[in-house]
């Protein structure tokens, strides 16, 4: 994994970033999800670098990302702050326009980010996810059965905190294997449980929960007559719970001026790890589209 990777820190505003960055080219910065980090992108990160200068950071309170406490506010962890980090993170080592991509959580950060800083992002792809606000308002008793933990990690601190804490390995093998339909991560999970089982990154990650459902909603609901306007990918996969509930090219559509682009492919939630091929050869179709600019 990650041959052509180097492993570095960058400083920036509110702590230090860890991140690998490889490749040659524009730079792509790709955002992971929950409850993983950036060994996510494993299976597809050597072959982007062999068209892009690939960036993958640690979101701040994950993997090996600074930790900062959360507020009553839960702005720590809004996707405001963390679209922040990235953005500092990006101008820190060189990179003012950028590709972006992002899946689960970090999917929307590179949404939030997009939003806020238009004039940074050249194209942007989303995995697996609908818009937070979108999600919200169509929860029925089968979103609710099926994303019981958007509803039991914003509890109030530290209920699922301790929860989680007791036996850290089986809820991340759990969100694993139920959100996968079981597949297998041969061994990459131990690189997930690593940094999850820390307290401090419970919590974080919690917060992040509790950020999108209080704040993050605040954000979009002023940000919502306010349209994108740069190409958009959304890629899902067609048997997960996004892919049955929701019409992702559709939703999408609703969020930006241009024709939003994308496909399903047969798997559920890790499109990355579960359909690697199909996500590299997508994300390497739509992104070189749009490779050609100053950075």
């Amino acid at each position: 994994m990650f041959k052509s990777f180097e492993k570095k820190f960058q400083k920036v505003n509110k702590g230090r970033i860890f991140y690998r960055i490889g490749g040659f080219g524009p730079p792509l910065l790709l955002l992971h999800g929950y409850p993983q980090n950036h060994y996510m992108w494993n299976k597809i990160a050597d072959e982007l670098a062999k068209d892009f200068t690939v960036i993958l950071p640690d979101l701040r309170g994950y993997g090996q990302s600074f930790v900062i406490k959360g507020d009553d506010k839960h702005i720590n962890y809004s996707k405001r702050e963390m679209a922040k980090d990235m953005v500092q993170l990006m101008d820190k080592i060189g990179y003012s326009k950028f590709l972006l991509g992002g899946h689960d959580r970090g999917g929307r950060v590179a949404h939030r980010l997009a939003r806020d800083y238009r004039d940074k992002v050249i194209a942007l792809s989303v995995m697996d996810i609908c818009p937070t606000l979108d999600m919200y308002n169509a929860t029925d008793q089968d979103f609710a059965t099926n994303y019981f933990h958007w509803f039991f990690l914003i509890q109030p601190k530290f209920i699922p905190e301790n929860f989680i804490s007791k036996d850290p390995k089986t809820w991340l093998n759990y969100c694993l294997k139920k959100w996968s339909g079981g597949f297998n991560f041969k061994g990459v999970e131990k690189y997930y449980l690593k940094y999850f089982k820390d307290y401090k990154r419970i919590h974080s990650s919690c917060e992040d929960y509790r950020a999108g459902a209080t704040i993050d909603l605040v954000h979009d609901k002023k940000d919502l007559n306010k349209k994108l306007n740069i190409p958009l990918q959304v890629l899902w996969g067609k048997n997960g719970r996004v892919g049955k509930k929701f019409k992702p090219l559709k939703v999408w559509q609703k969020y930006t001026t241009k024709k939003v682009e994308g496909k399903d492919f047969n798997c559920k939630h890790f499109i990355a790890e579960e359909a690697p091929k199909q996500t590299l050869q997508e994300l390497v179709k739509f992104l070189s589209k749009y490779s050609n600019f100053n950075y």
